[in-house]
């Protein structure tokens, strides 16, 4: 019974956190725009609890292996972002998803081939978050606001919720690196850009996606000091502190992402 309960209580944590996180930055890309909303759902509230209770199963040395594992897919999430914007200035969604889907795979399998120690992981990441900004195409002028239906707002819940049993329900069993890669499977970034691009075009999506790039700083503040923690601290010592980083980085990061925009509105009343 013991074991039972920690994998029904993940269950019921992912079931119910990403739908409401789904409708949380929906909500918000309607206040605040696509940038405010891609920063906001790329802070790490579903893949934290899935490595806490990775850690409560298999030990601090598999959650270690794990968490590093899930630092380098940032490079795969990354990877996704930039293709699905690319692809959707001349395509529609299906064609959109299909194409950063199979980026992200490619990614994902060279990573989980190459084994990278924490500290080369720690070195790309921060390359790649630095000049992932200028790999994002100009998104169009115009942006259209994200506005949808009651009923479409439940069906992003619900792909939600299907995305992450479907990604949990192999990534179990397939050992401590390849499960930490799929820890960090896109399944908000994928809700989220197909619906804003079938409702709000490619110009809303280009910002969400961009936008999530500065969230993913904090995302790997969060790994890097876990998996140095994991082995030194207790666990939920390790998990308090790594959440207490990511929640400081998150919160300068929001500062240099409101920067452009103070400087588009100074320039407007000028």
């Amino acid at each position: 019974m013991g074991a039972v309960r920690p994998v029904t209580t993940i269950l019921a944590l992912k079931l119910l956190l990403v739908p409401a996180l789904i409708a949380g930055i929906t909500l918000a890309g309607r206040r605040w725009g696509p940038s405010v909303a891609g920063w906001l759902s790329a802070f790490p509230v579903v893949s934290a609890p899935v490595l806490f209770f990775i850690a409560l199963e298999q030990g601090p040395a598999f959650a270690t292996t794990a968490t590093t594992a899930t630092l380098s897919a940032v490079l795969a999430i990354l990877v996704f972002g930039i293709s699905y914007c690319w692809v959707s200035l001349r395509y529609r969604w299906p064609v959109c998803l299909v194409i950063s889907l199979l980026a992200y795979a490619l990614a994902v399998g060279l990573l989980n081939a190459w084994h990278a120690p924490l500290g080369t992981a720690a070195g790309l990441v921060l390359a790649a978050l630095l000049l992932a900004p200028r790999l994002y195409p100009q998104a169009p002028a115009s942006v259209a606001p994200a506005r949808s239906s009651r009923g479409d707002l439940l069906w992003r819940m619900l792909a939600g919720a299907v995305l992450v049993l479907t990604v949990t329900g192999f990534a179990t069993q397939l050992g401590a690196r390849l499960s930490g890669l799929l820890a960090m499977f896109p399944v908000m970034a994928t809700v989220l850009a197909v619906f804003s691009q079938r409702l709000a075009g490619a110009g809303f999506t280009v910002r969400l996606l961009r936008g999530m790039v500065y969230g993913y700083w904090a995302f790997a503040c969060f790994c890097l000091s876990l998996a140095l923690a994991l082995p030194r601290l207790p666990l939920s010592a390790a998990f308090a502190l790594a959440l207490g980083i990511a929640t400081g980085v998150q919160a300068l990061t929001r500062l240099r992402l409101s920067r452009p925009a103070l400087t588009a509105g100074s320039a407007g009343r000028a």
